[in-house]
């Protein structure tokens, strides 16, 4: 599992850092439903191991927020930010306790040793609006790195949003530890919306993760998917006299109907999040 060597320099790319206050509280409380027993377990290896929000942005916000949304289910989550700008690391300094850090780094995310004298875990990452920033062949080799310092049974996030959180897409990647398989496989990709706008899907496509928005061609799965989840929009368009949640819900079980496999978590979709469990999307890696 990668350590970081504070004389090592931070892996990656500084991006343009713009963000909003709440502009994750969406996908906040996703990763709170998604998979809570991760963010709670404090047993074995993963005593005090981290929550990382990589690539935070200009200023600590979503690091912040996102440190007091999950804490209500896990009041003693260690919270790490990680940014490759110092400046931005310097305007978190002023919130750092015994439970958050800020910290400079990169896809090599900066370890060290804790209170108790034991290397630090991880046991989720998220980066939004990171890896969108990259080359198509950069996020491989991205995730490659991020996956390595990740607990087996862990994850990663990588998502894309736009400048409020209306709308945003995530790939949720999970660590895997047998030997035969690659270290890291696509979980789920999850695309959520705040519902206050009328379903539109093109606003979805705009915003994939960057492994695969270049995909958006005929004969791809992601396009069969969008394409397919268009259709189910209009074919449940009635739905839209009670509202987008109702539209919403409607268009995601019609999706689930077309044989793809969408959760049907009425909690889920009623609160606009479209998750596709083990999609039919790879994302090349070497094993």
């Amino acid at each position: 599992m990668h350590r970081f060597n504070p004389n090592t320099r931070p892996a990656g790319q500084i991006t343009r850092g713009k963000t909003a206050p709440n502009r994750l509280r969406n996908v906040d409380h996703f990763l709170a439903c998604y998979d809570p027993a991760l963010l709670i377990n404090n047993s074995g290896s993963f005593e005090n191991a981290l929550y990382v929000d990589l690539g935070y942005g200009a200023e600590p916000t979503t690091t912040l927020e996102s440190a007091a949304r999950l804490r209500k289910i896990n009041p003693d989550l260690q919270v790490l930010g990680v940014e490759i700008e110092p400046e931005r690391v310097r305007r978190g300094l002023p919130f750092v306790d015994d439970k958050t850090q800020f910290r400079l780094g990169g896809f090599n995310i900066p370890l060290q040793q804790n209170s108790q004298g034991k290397m630090e875990q991880i046991r989720l990452v998220r980066a939004f609006n990171v890896l969108r920033q990259y080359e198509e062949n950069e996020v491989v080799p991205a995730y490659d790195q991020i996956m390595s310092s990740i607990l087996p049974g862990g994850l990663f996030m990588d998502g894309t949003s736009d400048p409020f959180g209306r709308v945003w897409t995530g790939n949720m990647i999970r660590r895997q530890d047998e030997p035969s398989q690659p270290p890291w496989f696509l979980e789920a990709m999850v695309l959520g919306t705040n519902l206050n706008r009328d379903l539109d899907v093109e606003a979805f496509q705009t915003r994939l993760p960057k492994s695969f928005i270049h995909r958006m061609l005929p004969g791809e799965n992601i396009h069969r998917f969008m394409e397919d989840w268009k259709a189910s929009t209009r074919e449940t368009s009635s739905h839209q006299v009670w509202g987008p949640r109702d539209w919403f819900v409607a268009a995601g079980n019609s999706l689930a109907d077309k044989g793809y496999n969408i959760a049907r978590t009425d909690k889920w979709l009623r609160r606009g999040w479209l998750v596709w469990l083990n999609p039919d999307l790879e994302i090349d890696q070497a094993v």
